[in-house]
């Protein structure tokens, strides 16, 4: 099946399967895409599971304006011809955190050069950069935890930095990337606990949060 042909199947399928419900009560939460067809996630993964990983198709979903499309370019892209000038490119198009959640979950975290240019993403200004770095740090520490000294401490600077500076969706990605560093080892959770010790009676109500959640994880 030719590619264009392979596109009209997939957005047919698509529109077979729309939610109004779903893609209105998204809107309503702020996740906003040119277009929505508001099929849920069991459904879109179902889809994919009907086509081999192809790298033509799969940009070629990327480049549709439309949610599902991205989600299923993120399934059906394979790992070996997605070269890393081609994930900053896209890392530059996702512009909200359900995009960004799912494409490191479903490609990021698997990509043989992931940890390096997860570091080089949390680095950048841009809001859902840092975002994807911080999401793809998180994956890879709950499949491998262990980092050397160095690499500890720029990513503890970094994801600290990003907590008490960063948007929203920035420090909720810090924090979870904090949060599986300190889960693989207690040695991981006291360096932590170490850089957050003098937060406690900070004047800055971030520092207090930070420290606040950091003592919670500590106790679960």
């Amino acid at each position: 099946m030719e590619l264009k042909e392979q596109l009209k199947e997939i957005k047919t399928q698509l529109r077979l399967s729309m939610n109004g419900a779903v893609s209105q009560s998204m809107r309503e939460k702020g996740l906003v895409y040119k277009l929505n067809f508001g099929v849920e996630l069991p459904r879109i993964k179902s889809i994919a599971a009907a086509y081999e990983k192809d790298h033509a198709l799969a940009q070629a979903l990327w480049k549709e304006d439309i949610r599902e499309c991205k989600i299923l370019a993120g399934l059906l892209q394979p790992v070996d011809s997605f070269l890393p000038e081609i994930a900053d490119i896209w890392v530059e198009n996702i512009r909200n955190i359900e995009i960004a959640e799912l494409t490191c979950m479903n490609l990021f975290q698997h990509l043989p050069y992931a940890p390096a240019k997860s570091f080089h993403w949390i680095a950048a200004e841009d809001e859902y950069t840092q975002v994807c770095g911080f999401l793809t740090i998180a994956r890879l520490l709950m499949k491998k935890g262990d980092m050397n000294e160095r690499v500890e401490n720029e990513f503890l600077d970094q994801a600290i930095s990003a907590f008490l500076s960063g948007s929203y969706h920035v420090r909720n990605a810090a924090l979870t990337a904090i949060r599986r560093f300190m889960q693989h080892s207690e040695e991981n959770a006291f360096q932590v606990c170490r850089r957050v010790e003098g937060m406690k009676e900070s004047s800055s109500q971030l520092e207090q949060l930070l420290y606040t959640l950091v003592r919670e994880e500590v106790e679960m």
